[in-house]
């Protein structure tokens, strides 16, 4: 079958969106994994209360020791924390809020909720 003919056509035009479409896609998913990948060190000497809530009254549910790395998944806004008003959502073993205040940020800033 000659590249002439017409399923021959067909099947290269399919093959080559098929390319396409996955080369385009390639970006959005590794843009898309890169979401849960945000880290941060805690910087609070005392250890770091998390909460329920991205308020400062809410439930505590756990801490995390000075220095340790967490793992964030989004921002938002809530309770100001000695100026800033900044909470990340950890997904450390449970998820919980953490004041941003208390963490350093390890590579880019996460995205927001």
């Amino acid at each position: 079958m000659s590249l002439r003919s017409p399923l021959a056509a067909l099947g290269l035009a399919l093959a080559t969106g098929a390319v396409a479409v996955l080369t385009a896609a390639t970006p959005a998913v590794a843009e898309e994994s890169a979401h849960h990948d945000f880290k941060g060190r805690v910087t609070a000497t005392s250890g770091l209360l998390l909460r329920d809530r991205p308020t400062r009254s809410s439930r505590i549910v756990g801490m995390a020791p000075y220095g340790s790395i967490v793992h964030i998944f989004c921002k938002t806004g809530g309770d100001h924390v000695n100026g800033n008003d900044l909470w990340y959502l950890l997904t450390d073993g449970t998820w919980a809020w953490a004041s941003a205040f208390y963490i350093d940020n390890i590579g880019p800033a996460p995205r927001w909720c």
